[in-house]
């Protein structure tokens, strides 16, 4: 009889243990597809590409003219008096300082949008997935980057995105 009890008391457990457990809903989510395949992620990919590009063209044409005009005065050297050199040289230390400046205050403008871009479209994604969990019952959802595998039909990325683009046109970048 007291090893009934137990046998019945084990069966039970497991019971219980093993319906906890079946009623877990798991799901998974290419984060990173939604960030880059959303409206509002595409149109701020887009800006920042045309931003980068056209610093980049910028940048060049001034890179090249101030090569141009080391060449000058490198062909002027013997032509020029030693302060008139140095003072020319020095203004040119000064454009090339300047532009150096420039270029590296163009580049941290376009990496600080880039993170707020980033860091807006997941303040927007949160509260939907935070209504899709209580929706569909959900208990957990993972990134799909850290999945091996899994069947098809767990993965909501299209749907948030679906979601997101309803919910959020374009960020407005400037």
């Amino acid at each position: 009889m007291k090893y009934l009890v137990k046998i019945f008391v084990v069966t039970f457990l497991l019971l219980i243990y093993t319906h906890a457990f079946a009623e877990q809903k798991i799901v998974t989510l290419d984060m990173k597809y939604v960030l880059n395949n959303s409206k509002a992620g595409k149109g701020a990919q887009d800006f920042l590409k045309k931003s980068l590009a056209d610093n980049t063209k910028k940048f060049l044409d001034i890179e090249n003219s101030l090569k141009k005009e080391e060449n000058d005065l490198l062909e002027k050297k013997n032509i020029l008096s030693k302060e008139e050199y140095q003072k020319k040289a020095d203004k040119l230390r000064k454009k090339v300082i300047d532009y150096q400046s420039q270029r590296r205050t163009s580049l941290d403008k376009i990496g600080n949008q880039r993170a707020q871009a980033k860091a807006t479209l997941l303040k927007s994604i949160d509260p939907l997935l935070n209504s899709y969990i209580e929706e569909n019952d959900i208990s957990l959802i993972i990134d799909k980057k850290y999945t091996i595998g899994g069947k098809t039909s767990l993965d909501i990325t299209n749907l948030i995105i679906e979601k997101l683009n309803k919910e959020l046109q374009s960020l407005n970048l400037q």
